[in-house]
């Protein structure tokens, strides 16, 4: 079975469990800011025209989640999709991400084995904005894309994504706009005290010594009003000790050979003619593995949240919200493996691909060679053997520290009748700081030390797995080293390991205006104005260094930082050595040299934005032909000043660099028109439109002054500029980017049922993308740039950089269905299921003289399906997420960017919890929990060729039991 159908049949069982086993609403939609999920709803009964008061109905939980949010999606004039808390502190999920990955048409990218970034509509996190509580906020990444794991789900009551916007709505996303709220203590109307508390393990175990497979969660929330309910205070505290663990496997990919050369691929006279084998001729053109970097992954997630409100409304006329939120966010992964050079090994060459020779005069060690013996499927070599392979055993450490401060105060006053007036004011700023080391250990320095000699196999899951002939856990022939001799431009011998410290910060400060006139005798029911100003500031600080042992020898690892040997069965290699690095660099053991080449200084960067935002909204309320006709027109007049700093580097020789001090920017303006429009068109039947005009700003990276260049004074003519044969090249940033620019129309059928506790809707939506960014070649001005004292003939070149193109279209259709099954029959009263699935088409060519590119982050088909039941203070649901193929961002060499293919998926998280509701035990509650059900792995792959495994990462069952205390 293909791994693609294998995805889809997970999925369909995967759903038939979900109906069978009575899971939860992930999709839970939304409540209106402040408003609670557990409220009591009057029940009334028509009958001769009048409404009558009888029994009141409690509910809560999933279903009052449920109910209270479809209610919100159908009062809402734009297209939207909620999720709600089903209680004070508790959101359906462990994590906002993994809330709106369930979500009709939106979908996550799960990181070390947890969803952190989403896609809307099949476009990247790029393309989609973060608000709180209305307000643009920092972003943790090095771009605009939302880390949604620094805000905990405990402190938020509602998570709103708009699909469509409408001219008020500041900070929109050409994808969609994500709005994180916190409760308002004034809406929510009553005195509550919550307490959670979880416990949580992950079911592979540690697999790296030093850490943990288990962690906790622990949150209280308290919300009052006082002083004849005109103040109301929410406050928030949640603290987060999370694991995860990987075994991840990564293939440095998979070369062309031909088996029947003398050397299995690499000729024995470099140039000479290539001779086949008697036998051999038909095995010409073999895939074969170039290299591996596998290693297991023990992660602790550590956050702690705060967030205050402080309401203020002595009257209807007047009110006043301050809200406050702060986020400590640490992140450490211990990653631990080994890398075996294979066919792409260059062992006993020299920096610059030549072999060493001895004083006869031939190669000190051949590099690794491939032996007949080779099992061949389909063009790909699954099995065989190298010899003369030199392992590096690699002891690395992730860290991030990060902290996120927000701030916000509003006021609005309602002058009279007609006229109502607002202030906003809000700051939000992050600072982040990683490490990213490498150290490295081998039998040797360089051409020094003992080979091995591989058999290797590659299973069905692309995965290799070896049998090898060294202990790599033995202390007394693994030594601190380099192994393969890296980094030689800078050091001889070598590097003994790599440190990477970048750092960013990321600064919001904005303040808004706005008014509402009230009209009368009008098809619209009033006017909005507003003028919105905010100034954005981040940047990229490129800090690297190179580690060295002091002696350039080979050391043993000091007995005061060995641990345990780290075991890597999977890969069939059964130990490994292993040490605190960490521990090791802090203690002075490595020389820290600062890596000078061109390329790390280039990579600093500032970015200064500053958006100036005014807009006009109608709001409609009229009869169409007797059908209610409501929704806005308006329109949007964004004014950008963009800038930044940075340097232009060139690298003179090995190990020295020069730079020059750069900047750049752009002005522009944008007008930007929308439309949305709800016809009732029968009892709770509406056909929605909306139409708009939307822009994503380019990646902040993209728009940085920095780059590299060169010049080449061999080349240095005066006739060089007509033909492009000029001495200067380059490539990096461009502060003059401007937007992409998008028209986009949505249309949708609603209907809602059983007193809007059920409803189902189809929609579809396209999006011409007038422009987009892509990498082209421009002609660039360098005059002024360094030349080591050559005078330039010519100051013109060729850079490689970011530039607007053409753009494409997107294109899609969905439909969700959520259904309470006690509108079928009594007896099913409490359960309930929610379904949704999207399809997704594009296609984008910004030049035309290249072929149509594929979209970061689009997954063709996305499918949702959830099942629930409660009922007398049982709960219990199981959910199923699907996502296709798609082109996702993962870290590459160097920690950098890198777009790779990524496979198919389908996760399953379950949930089954019961409450307390009468005796002393009423407010508990108690719940287990499961994330990643059946195991499912994260895995990318190369030129569309699912054998080709890159990355192949398994992360196991997390487990979770909890209880829930509310008073």
């Amino acid at each position: 079975m293909s791994q693609r159908f294998a995805g889809r049949a997970r999925l369909l069982s995967s759903t038939a469990a979900a109906l069978a086993l009575m899971g939860g609403v992930a999709h839970a939609q939304a409540t209106a800011p402040g408003v609670s999920p557990n409220q009591t709803v009057p029940s009334q009964v028509e009958e001769e025209g009048e409404a009558t008061e009888v029994d009141e109905i409690v509910v809560t939980g999933i279903r009052a989640a449920v109910e209270a949010s479809i209610s919100a999606k159908a009062n809402n004039t734009s297209i939207v999709e909620v999720v709600s808390a089903e209680d004070i502190g508790k959101l359906p999920d462990v994590s906002i991400a993994e809330s709106l990955a369930r979500l009709p048409g939106v979908t996550s990218q799960r990181l070390d084995g947890r969803s952190q970034a989403i896609s809307i509509r099949g476009l990247g996190p790029d393309f989609t904005t973060a608000l709180l509580n209305g307000r643009e906020l920092v972003t943790t990444g090095d771009n605009r894309g939302v880390e949604f794991d620094q805000f905990p789900s405990e402190l938020l009551s509602s998570v709103v994504v708009y699909k469509t916007p409408d001219a008020a709505l500041i900070g929109q996303g050409l994808g969609g706009t994500v709005d994180l709220r916190t409760i308002r203590p004034l809406a929510y109307g009553r005195q509550a005290i919550a307490l959670n508390y979880r416990y949580e393990w992950n079911d592979i175990g540690a697999l790296n010594s030093g850490t943990t497979d288990n962690g906790e969660r622990y949150s209280i929330s308290y919300i009052d009003q006082f002083a004849d309910d005109t103040i109301g205070v929410a406050l928030g505290y949640a603290h987060m000790s999370s694991p995860y663990q990987s075994e991840r496997f990564n293939a440095w990919g998979y070369p062309t050979i031909d088996i029947g050369d003398d050397r299995y691929g690499q000729a024995l006279v470099p140039g000479g003619p290539r001779t086949v084998r008697p036998g051999y001729a038909e095995e010409i053109g073999q895939l074969v593995i170039g290299g591996v970097k596998p290693y297991v992954m023990s992660s602790e997630l550590k956050r702690d949240g705060y967030m205050g409100v402080l309401e203020w409304r002595p009257n209807d006329r007047f009110r006043t919200v301050v809200d406050a939120f702060y986020s400590e966010f640490e992140n450490t992964q211990v990653l631990r493996g080994i890398e075996f050079p294979l066919q792409w090994g260059d062992l006993g060459r020299d920096a610059s691909g030549a072999p060493i020779l001895n004083a006869a005069g031939t190669p000190v060690r051949p590099a690794p060679t491939l032996q007949p013996n080779t099992t061949i499927e389909d063009g790909l070599i699954v099995a065989g053997t190298f010899n003369n392979v030199k392992g590096v055993v690699r002891n690395d450490i992730n860290t991030r520290d990060s902290n996120v401060l927000a701030l916000g105060w509003n006021t609005e006053f309602v002058a009279n009748e007609d006229w109502t007036l607002g202030l906003d004011v809000n700051y939000s700023k992050v600072e982040r700081n990683d490490v990213v080391l490498e150290t490295l250990a081998g039998t040797g320095r360089n051409t020094v030390g003992a080979t091995d000699t591989l058999d290797f196999r590659i299973n069905e899951d692309g995965v290799v797995q070896f049998t090898s002939r060294l202990n790599y856990a033995d202390p007394n022939a693994i030594f601190l080293t380099s192994s393969q001799g890296w980094g030689q431009d800078v050091i001889p011998g070598g590097q003994d390991g790599y440190m990477n410290t970048p750092s960013i910060e990321d600064e919001i400060k904005a303040v808004r205006l706005t008014a509402r006139r009230e009209l009368h005798q009008s098809p619209f029911s009033s006017i909005d104005f507003g003028v919105n100003y905010s100034e954005r500031e981040k940047s990229f600080v490129n800090d690297q260094f190179y580690l060295r042992i002091p002696s350039r020898g080979s050391l043993p690892v000091p007995a005061e930082f060995l641990l345990e040997p780290t075991d890597l069965g999977y890969l069939g290699i059964s130990q490994v050595l292993s040490y605190d690095a960490l521990g090791l660099v802090n203690s002075g053991f490595y020389d820290l040299l600062r890596n000078p080449n061109a390329d790390v200084l280039s990579g600093n960067w500032n970015v200064v934005e500053k958006v100036s935002t005014a807009y006009i909204k109608a709001n409609i309320n009229h009869d169409l032909a007797g059908m209610p006709l409501t929704g806005n027109v308006g329109m949007q007049f964004v004014y950008t000043d963009q800038s930044s700093d940075g340097f232009s580097a060139r690298q003179v020789s090995q190990g020295v660099s020069e730079s020059i001090a750069v900047s750049g920017g752009a002005e522009y303006l944008e007008i930007l028109p929308s439309a949305n429009f709800i016809l009732e068109v029968g009892e709770d039947l509406f056909a929605r439109l909306a139409v708009s005009r939307t822009l994503a700003r380019p990646r902040m990276d993209d728009m940085r002054a920095s780059r590299n260049y060169n010049f080449f004074a061999g080349n240095n003519n005066a006739q060089a500029r007509p033909d492009l044969n000029s001495p200067w090249s380059g490539g990096g940033g461009n502060p003059e980017l401007k937007p992409y620019i998008a028209d986009v129309a949505d249309i949708s059928i609603e209907k809602y049922f059983a007193n809007r506790r059920g409803y189902v809707s189809l929609a579809g939506f396209y999006k011409h993308l007038e422009s987009y960014v892509f990498n082209r070649n421009q002609i660039f001005d360098f005059t002024g740039y360094p030349t080591g004292g050559v005078v330039p003939v010519i100051n013109q070149g060729i850079v490689g950089a970011p530039d607007n193109g053409n753009g494409g279209y997107i294109q899609g259709a969905e439909f969700s269905l959520s259904v309470p099954l006690e509108i079928v029959t009594p007896a099913l009263e409490g359960f309930g299921f929610f379904v949704s699935a999207s399809y997704t088409d594009s296609e984008v060519q910004p030049d035309e003289t290249q072929a149509p590119t594929t979209l970061p982050g689009l997954s063709e088909t996305v499918a949702n399906a959830t099942a629930y039941y409660e009922r007398y203070g049982f709960q219990a649901r199981v959910s199923a997420r699907y996502r296709s193929d798609f082109l996702g961002e993962v870290a590459g060499f160097g920690n950098g960017r890198t777009l790779r293919s990524v496979g198919e998926e389908t996760v399953v998280d379950a949930q089954i919890g019961y409450e307390f509701q009468s005796g002393p035990a009423e407010g508990l509650s108690i719940l287990a929990q499961v994330n990643n059900l059946t195991d499912e792995p994260f895995y990318t792959f190369e030129n569309g060729d699912e054998r080709r495994i890159i990355d192949h990462q398994s992360y196991g069952r997390t487990f979770l039991v909890g209880l829930n205390y509310r008073f």
